[in-house]
């Protein structure tokens, strides 16, 4: 019986840039490269601040003190959950990749959550801060996730950059 040619005949072969297999570097390789776009992060994390501060700036003009504390409180608390959540998630994939137990890095993953949250309940339970402005003040990632989609956006749309 004759053997079909259909894979390995000149013709028939296609080259797609889709899967570069051979550019992959060894990820399990001693000495990993554990770095994020430190780019979009700085990007995020200005935004944040920017948003921050306009609603606490907007707040203190025209609503009550409490709903300005409750921006600045879920504002602050937003930053620091957001660097620390960064720095546990990278303490995480580190313990991985070198093979070490990851349960100390792991809790603090988990312990961001009570922190945030026993501050908010704590300045609630001391009438300190509006709730609904402390919750709005804690989606600060959200408006820096829409601000560098919107960002994105521009650069693909009006650019052209990503487009082959």
């Amino acid at each position: 019986m004759p053997r079909l040619r259909f894979d390995n005949c000149r013709l028939w072969r296609v080259k797609s840039l889709a899967l570069p297999m051979k550019e992959i570097e060894n990820s399990l390789s001693d000495n990993p490269v554990l770095t994020a776009d430190d780019a979009l992060e700085r990007r995020i994390f200005r935004v944040m601040i920017v948003s921050v501060i306009l609603a606490v700036g907007v707040a203190a003009l025209v609503g009550p003190w409490r709903v300005t504390t409750g921006f600045l409180l879920g504002g602050l608390l937003s930053l620091l959950n957001y660097r620390w959540m960064s720095t546990s998630i990278a303490a995480l994939i580190a313990a991985r990749v070198s093979g070490k137990a990851a349960s100390a890095n792991g809790s603090r993953y988990i312990i961001r959550y009570f922190v945030v949250a026993a501050a908010v309940i704590g300045a609630y339970k001391l009438n300190l801060v509006s709730l609904p402005a402390t919750i709005f003040g804690l989606c600060s990632f959200v408006i820096a996730l829409f601000a560098e989609a919107l960002r994105e956006f521009y650069f693909i749309v009006i650019h052209r950059e990503g487009i082959n």
